[in-house]
């Protein structure tokens, strides 16, 4: 199936590429030089970076591949959600808003924002995969 960017914006949760910037430019911002939230950061990147293999891979696969696939998929999308969550925490405890946060909104208020957690999650992949040239 051949989408676009503009196919995605009409998906409900979704979370268009400049409100994915200027969430970015709030998380950097309030890490700074901190050496636990940059670790954070990382690790946070890394488990991105698993996820958005699998998501990549999603609309080109065929349905026994995403059969095979969907517990890892799934498991590596909470980790992200994991990950974010944790980043968002350790900011909170040392003074800082963590807004970001709030702004790509909680699955316990609705599940779909799941997708949108994870939409983000896969644009810091793609960040840090065109940054890597």
């Amino acid at each position: 199936m051949t989408r676009t960017y503009k196919d995605y914006l009409k998906e409900p949760f979704c979370i268009p590429m400049e409100e994915c910037q200027i969430l970015h430019k709030e998380m950097l911002s309030e890490i700074r030089n901190d050496e636990d939230a940059i670790e954070l950061y990382n690790e946070l990147i890394e488990k991105a970076i698993e996820y958005f293999t699998y998501r990549a891979n999603w609309t080109i696969k065929d349905k026994q591949w995403k059969m095979d696939k969907d517990d890892r998929r799934t498991s590596k999308h909470d980790s992200v959600i994991i990950h974010f969550d944790m980043l968002a925490r350790y900011l909170i405890s040392i003074g800082k808003s963590a807004m970001w946060r709030d702004q790509l909104g909680h699955v316990e208020d609705d599940k779909y924002y799941r997708k949108r957690i994870g939409d983000f999650g896969c644009y810091l992949a793609f960040v840090h995969a065109m940054s890597g040239r």
